[in-house]
C-alpha cells in the first residue's frame, strides 16, 4: 500500500492543515499522495495550480536551503591517498572542539565528538527555524519540516534504501530493537520459535529478546565465538600459525549448526563493541535467508566507519544511534524493507502516528509515521543529517580506509607490548581495540592512563556476556580513534602505554 501523509484521510476528507502539508512534505510523500491516494485525485482538479505550478514553485522557494532529495547523493570530497594521510585533509570537515588541558578523548566507541557543523545545524533551528514538524502552516514550520525530512533522505542515501519511507526515526539503537521486538516480534514469534543471537552483542541487542522470548515462549540460541581460525562454510579452517588474526570472531559454522526452519531471526552487530571487528554479515545473511529468517543488524559501531549499504547486505532491519555517529544523543533510526514495516503494528500511540481518529477506535499512518508518536527530537534529528552530509562529503570508503589504517596500527603496536591481551584479532579491525592486561586491572589501568590524559573506557562497555566467555571477569580497557586520527595518533597512545606497563612491572620487580 501506497504511503500517505499524516493529516490525508484516506476517506476523502481532510484534516485543517492537510493541504499545506501537500507543501510542505519531501516530493517522496506528495508523488505518492498525488499519483495514488483517490483524496488527492479529487484535490488535483480543485486544487489544481496548487497542485501543478503554483505549489511547485512554492516548493522550490522552501526548499532552497537543501538541495539533497530523497537518494540523490551529495557532493563527495575525493582525498588523496599519496600526497598526506585522509584525515589530515578533512579538517574542514571534522571540525571537533579542542581539547582542553591536554586531554586526548579516544572513547568514541562509547559516544563520538561532535563537529561544529553538527552543532551549527543544531543551533541554526533553535535560533532560525524552531517550530513543530507537519503541522504548522507558516514559514518556520516548512524550514523545520524540510530540515527534518530531509534528515530522512539522507539517512537513506547514506544506507542505499530503496526509499525514504523505510527510514524510521527512534531515540538510538536501543530504542529501534526494541521497537522490532514489540511489534514484529510479538506477532511472528511463536511457542518454540527460534532467535539466534551471538554471545558479542552490547545488552540491547540481547535484552529485548530475552524477554520477547519470555513472553512468547520462544528459543533463544547463541553463536559462540571462533577459537584460533575463522570457520568457513566448505572450507577448512586457516592454518594453525595465522590463527590469532582472524581470533575470536563470528563462528559461521555454529550458525549454521544452530539454525532450523524454526528460526525466524537472527540478530547480530556489524562490528562488537568490544572486539572492533567487522562481522561477516552477507555470509549471515545467506544463511538466514536460506532458513527464511529475517536478519537484523545493528550497525551502532559502524555507521560512521563503513560504508553500508542496505540492499547489497540483504539485511531485513537495521539500528543505528545517532551519538555513535557523530551526531546527537537521543536520535537514531530503524531501517526495515516496507512491506515488512506496513505489515507490523504500531508500538506507542499519540499524535502523529494516526490516520484517524474516534471515540472508539482509530486507524494508523503508514510507515513511516506510524512508528513516530508524538512531538519528534526535531533538532537531534537535524543534527543527524548535518552528521550524515559529513560521512557523505568525505567519502565513506575513504574514511573506512582511514579506519582499516588506524585499526591494524593500533592492533600490532599493542601486540609489541608484553603482557597486553588483546581482545579479537588483526583483520577487519575498525579503529579500536580492548585489551586487558594481568598485571594491572582495568579499573587502575584506566586511572593511569588519565594521569597522562587519554580518556578511554573501562569495564564490560555493556558487553558483560562476551568478557565472561573470554575469563575477563573484571572487564578490559578500550580505545577508540575518531576519523579526525592518524596513525601517529595510535602511535602515541601506544608508547604510553608501554611506558605505563613497563613502570607498573618495575615496581612489581
Amino acid at each position: 500500500m501506497a504511503p500517505v501523509p499524516l493529516g490525508l484521510h484516506r476517506r476523502g476528507t481532510m484534516a485543517p492543515h492537510a493541504l499545506m502539508l501537500l507543501l510542505f512534505l519531501p516530493p517522496h510523500y506528495t508523488a505518492h499522495v498525488i499519483s495514488r491516494s483517490p483524496l488527492c485525485q479529487r484535490l488535483g482538479s480543485r486544487y489544481g495550480s496548487i497542485m501543478t505550478g503554483g505549489g511547485r514553485a512554492m516548493r522550490r522557494r522552501l526548499r532552497a536551503s537543501t538541495s539533497t532529495t530523497a537518494l540523490e547523493k551529495p557532493k563527495v570530497i575525493h582525498t588523496s591517498t599519496t600526497e598526506q594521510p585522509a584525515h589530515s585533509q578533512w579538517g574542514h570537515l571534522f571540525e571537533f572542539a579542542e581539547e582542553k588541558d591536554g586531554i586526548q578523548y579516544l572513547d568514541h566507541a562509547q559516544t563520538y565528538k561532535k563537529p561544529k557543523r553538527v552543532l551549527d545545524a543544531i543551533d541554526q533551528y533553535y535560533d532560525s527555524d524552531n517550530a513543530n514538524v507537519h503541522r504548522g502552516a507558516h514559514t518556520l514550520a516548512a524550514r523545520a519540516t524540510e530540515g527534518y525530512e530531509g534528515a530522512r533522505a539522507k539517512i537513506a542515501s547514506l544506507i542505499n534504501a530503496y526509499d525514504t519511507t523505510e527510514v524510521v526515526y527512534t531515540r538510538g539503537a536501543t530504542e529501534a530493537i526494541n521497537l522490532v521486538a514489540n511489534t514484529w516480534g510479538n506477532q511472528n514469534i511463536k511457542e518454540g520459535d527460534e532467535i539466534i543471537i551471538s554471545v558479542m552483542e552490547h545488552h540491547s541487542n540481547i535484552i529485548p529478546w530475552q524477554r520477547l522470548a519470555a513472553r512468547t515462549g520462544g528459543v533463544l540460541k547463541f553463536v559462540d565465538l571462533t577459537e584460533q581460525a575463522r570457520e568457513v562454510d566448505g572450507g577448512d579452517a586457516e592454518k594453525e600459525g595465522e590463527g590469532d588474526d582472524h581470533r575470536h570472531v563470528y563462528n559461521l559454522l555454529q550458525l549454521q549448526s544452530l539454525i532450523t526452519d524454526r528460526t525466524k531471526l537472527v540478530a547480530v552487530c556489524h562490528a562488537s563493541n568490544v572486539l572492533g571487528v567487522v562481522n561477516p554479515i552477507k555470509e549471515i545473511v545467506d544463511i538466514a535467508h536460506k532458513h527464511h529468517a529475517k536478519v537484523l543488524l545493528d550497525a551502532s559501531q559502524t555507521m560512521a566507519r563503513v560504508p553500508i549499504d542496505v540492499q547489497q547486505m540483504g539485511v531485513d532491519f537495521l539500528v543505528a544511534s545517532g551519538h555513535k555517529m557523530m551526531a546527537p544523543s537521543g536520535i537514531g533510526f530503524l531501517w526495515g524493507k516496507y512491506e515488512v514495516l506496513e505489515s507490523m503494528e504500531p508500538w506507542q500511540g499519540g499524535g502523529e502516528m494516526i490516520d484517524e481518529v474516534f471515540l472508539e477506535t482509530s486507524t494508523y499512518a503508514p510507515p513511516p509515521g506510524r512508528f513516530e508518536a508524538g512531538t519528534p527530537a526535531i533538532a537531534e534529528t537535524i543534527g543527524i543529517g548535518a552528521a550524515v552530509d559529513l560521512l557523505t562529503e568525505a567519502d565513506v570508503n575513504t574514511v573506512h580506509d582511514n579506519e582499516r589504517l588506524l585499526g591494524n596500527a593500533l592492533y600490532d603496536g599493542l601486540k609489541t607490548i608484553p603482557g597486553v591481551q588483546i581482545l579479537g584479532g588483526r583483520s577487519n579491525r575498525l579503529g579500536m581495540a580492548s585489551f586487558a592486561c594481568p598485571d594491572v586491572n582495568a579499573e587502575e589501568l584506566k586511572a593511569l592512563l588519565k594521569e597522562e590524559g587519554y580518556r578511554v573506557a573501562s569495564g564490560f562497555h555493556d558487553a558483560q556476556p562476551i568478557h565472561e566467555r573470554l575469563g575477563l571477569n573484571d572487564g578490559s580497557i578500550r580505545v577508540s580513534f575518531s576519523v579526525a586520527h592518524g596513525t601517529e595518533d595510535v602511535t602515541r597512545f601506544v608508547d604510553t602505554l608501554s611506558k605505563i606497563l613497563e613502570g607498573q612491572r618495575a615496581r612489581v620487580r
